[in-house]
């Protein structure tokens, strides 16, 4: 007689079931669309621009939004705004997607490994509480200022900042792994820390730990924008949300709309990843399960 130790890993019918969930719920599915819009706007970004993000014409300042050739106007130097979004959100993207992936690889293992044993969990989980005693924005603010800017730099930063929130996230799901019936079974068979964290433990944490990626990942891209703005992030002449609402703040009451469209592109960008997050988090929830 043996002991069944393999960890309830999804099946494609529970991946059926949640697949199922997010297209039930509204708020999913407008999240998705906005996701997609988004997605498709930042990648196909130089074939979707009419013209190069730096490109400048002198003869066309502040043209505005319906201008033919300038289907969302110019800005103070004449450049398309359009053009200027598409790159923009793309350069969102990548900065988002570099600081979610830094604060995956390093939060995910200490947030196991705190987990799992004690004498770590009190080391790891004091440092991520000195961290996590800094506000978000203050943090990578921070971190930007001693590393410089540019897009890399500015990834770190923000992928840095957000690696305390991973790791107590992790660290919660693991605790509370430990002392499921497949975790205790695999003890009783003599299986090993190592063998027991990465078949078991991780594979059965990956919801949480995609759903707290979908959180993270506004936030990154909020505050890529934001240390753009204050010139700590991307560096003209490239393109950013951040730097374009920066440049326009001086013009804003007499030409509005070369801060509107990257203030909207930014809100469209968050609300996705929000109301998509959220739908997958309860997607996920098996609480929610009938």
């Amino acid at each position: 007689m043996t002991v069944e130790t393999a960890a309830p890993v999804p099946s494609a019918r529970v991946r059926g079931r949640t697949l199922g969930r997010l297209r039930r719920n509204p708020m999913g599915v407008a999240g998705g669309v906005l996701l997609l819009i988004v997605l498709v706007a930042g990648v196909f970004a130089p074939l979707l621009a009419p013209y190069a993000p730096a490109e400048v014409h002198f003869s066309t300042p502040f043209q505005q939004p319906g201008t033919v050739g300038f289907g969302l106007g110019t800005d103070d130097l004449g450049r398309d705004i359009l053009s200027r979004v598409l790159y923009g959100t793309r350069a969102s993207l990548e900065v988002g997607a570099l600081s979610v992936l830094l604060a995956v690889v390093l939060g995910v293992p200490l947030g196991l490994l705190s987990g799992y044993w004690r004498w770590l969990d009190a080391i790891v989980s004091r440092l991520a509480d000195l961290m996590l005693a800094f506000p978000f924005l203050i943090l990578a603010v921070g971190l930007a200022a001693i590393n410089g800017g540019g897009l890399a730099n500015a990834a770190v930063a923000l992928g840095i900042a957000q690696i305390p929130t991973m790791v107590r996230v992790v660290r919660a799901e693991t605790l509370r792994l430990k002392e499921t019936d497949f975790v205790l079974a695999a003890h009783t068979m003599h299986a090993g820390p190592w063998r027991i964290l990465g078949q078991h433990v991780l594979p059965n944490a990956l919801p949480v730990i995609i759903v707290q990626a979908t959180v993270i990942m506004p936030a990154a891209v909020l505050g890529e924008a934001i240390l753009s703005f204050l010139g700590l992030g991307i560096q003209p002449p490239d393109p950013s949300l951040g730097i374009m609402l920066s440049d326009a703040q001086q013009y804003l009451f007499r030409t509005p709309w070369p801060g509107i469209f990257p203030g909207i592109a930014l809100a469209v960008i968050c609300l996705g990843f929000n109301l998509f997050g959220d739908a997958l988090r309860d997607a996920l929830d098996p609480k929610t399960s009938r």
